[in-house]
C-alpha cells in the first residue's frame, strides 16, 4: 500500500483515447494532435496534510495539470501524484 505524504495526492489518470484519426489512421504515441494543459484524474489516496482533505474521497475525480503529474517508479510498481496545489477542482455529479 501506498500513503503519500507532504501534501500529495495518488491518482489514477482517466484512459485517454488511442491515439487514431478520424479516418481510422493509427499515429505515433510521441505524436500529439492536440495536448490539453488539464486532465482529468481519479483519487486512490491523499496525504494528511493536503489543504482540502475533507472534500477528498476514494474514487473522487479532481481535474488537474497535466505538466505537474510526478510519475514514481518503485520496486516496478509505477504511483502516479500530484501535489495539493496543482489539482484545480474536484468534479461534482
Amino acid at each position: 500500500m501506498f500513503q503519500p505524504v507532504n501534501r500529495y495526492v495518488h491518482i489514477v489518470i482517466e484512459d485517454e483515447s488511442e491515439n487514431k484519426t478520424e479516418s481510422g489512421v493509427v499515429l505515433p504515441d510521441d505524436f500529439k494532435i492536440h495536448d490539453d494543459k488539464f486532465v482529468s484524474a481519479h483519487v486512490v489516496s491523499w496525504a494528511d496534510d493536503v489543504r482540502f482533505s475533507e472534500r477528498l474521497s476514494s474514487g473522487a475525480s479532481v481535474i488537474v495539470d497535466k505538466s505537474m503529474i510526478e510519475e514514481i517508479n518503485v520496486d516496478s510498481k509505477l504511483f502516479t501524484v500530484i501535489q495539493d496545489n496543482y489539482i484545480i477542482g474536484i468534479t461534482v455529479t
